[in-house]
């Protein structure tokens, strides 16, 4: 049974940095691409990064590039998502997702979803 942990959440005003870590356990053909999503209140689950862990291909989305770095974790089976310049506008429910078939950005193409950790920018 796969699990995603999520973790690194918090509150942080705007122009700041916080560093997410998911944790999968379970599998690890079907965790081998991990990617992030987030959810802000009223919204569409949205696509932010992604990493095919073997091999270390990555996926952002244009909202993010240049400021969030998705990479594999010191830890075995992690994955971290460091972001930097955050605005306002990445306030959101960030989730964990993970695969073994290939990197995408649409949340139908992920089979194992974490809980989920809350992000918020002020302003």
């Amino acid at each position: 049974q796969v699990q995603l942990v999520e973790s690194g959440g918090g509150l942080v005003q705007a122009g700041g940095s916080l560093r997410l870590s998911c944790a999968a356990s379970g599998g690890t053909f079907s965790t081998d691409i991990m990617g992030w999503f987030r959810q802000a209140p009223g919204k569409e689950r949205e696509f932010v990064a992604a990493i095919r862990r073997s091999i270390g291909g990555t996926l952002y989305a244009d909202s993010v590039k240049g400021r969030f770095t998705i990479s594999r974790g010191n830890a075995k089976n992690t994955v971290d998502l460091q972001m930097n310049s955050l605005k306002p506008e990445d306030t959101a429910i960030y989730y964990c997702a993970a695969t073994g078939f290939a990197l995408a950005t649409t949340p139908r193409d992920y089979g194992y979803w974490g809980q989920g950790t809350q992000v918020t920018v002020s302003s």
